[in-house]
């Protein structure tokens, strides 16, 4: 929200978002009950330019540019190779953990977590299922399909049971200034509704 509020484009969104991260962190719990339960964040930024998906694991992160076809986000980290923008500190940090030897080509997903990342597209789970459902439609993606896409239960998109998805959104952003953006909100927690 604060990317959306302090920035014009997706570019200055990640640069207000690393920024705020470097000085305070990230934290909190990620459940209302007194179970404590916190994760890393991972962003979808888009403006009707470019799109960059950006991961974090503590106060480090990644970004990618996203620079065509489709590309989608979930529990897990998913910048492997192509980095666009890092953290300063990033593969020392790795180094110093011996998480990273420097030789061998640096990969983000595989060094800051313990996804397999050659698994990530192929196993059940959020992301590959999301992967899966986006490639399957590539090229003709509407609203109604990618509202489609995240009511899916099935695949888990949807989530039900002890952690449940809480709403979704999507955002036809067309290229073309004198087209109005359109943002379609959930009006209740469960997107199938």
């Amino acid at each position: 929200r604060l990317g959306l509020e302090r920035a014009d484009t997706a570019e200055k969104a990640l640069t207000v978002i690393v920024g705020l991260l470097e000085k305070y962190g990230q934290g909190g719990n990620c459940m209302e009950s007194h179970m404590v339960f916190t994760y890393h964040n991972s962003f979808l930024i888009a403006d009707r330019k470019e799109a960059w998906v950006l991961e974090t694991s503590g106060k480090y992160w990644a970004a990618e540019k996203v620079e065509g076809g489709v590309r989608n986000i979930s529990n897990q980290l998913s910048i492997t190779t192509k980095i666009d923008r890092e953290h300063p500190e990033l593969r020392e940090y790795a180094k110093s953990k011996g998480w990273w030897d420097g030789e061998k080509e640096f990969d983000f997903a595989a060094t800051y977590s313990y996804v397999n990342t050659a698994r990530m597209t192929t196993s059940r789970g959020r992301y590959c299922e999301g992967y899966k459902l986006l490639n399957k439609h590539k090229g003709s993606i509407t609203s109604e399909i990618m509202m489609e896409i995240l009511r899916d239960k099935e695949s888990g998109i949807n989530m039900e049971g002890g952690f449940m998805t809480t709403g979704s959104m999507v955002s036809v952003l067309p290229q073309r200034p004198n087209l109005p953006c359109i943002h379609f909100f959930t009006g209740t927690p469960d997107p199938a509704r």
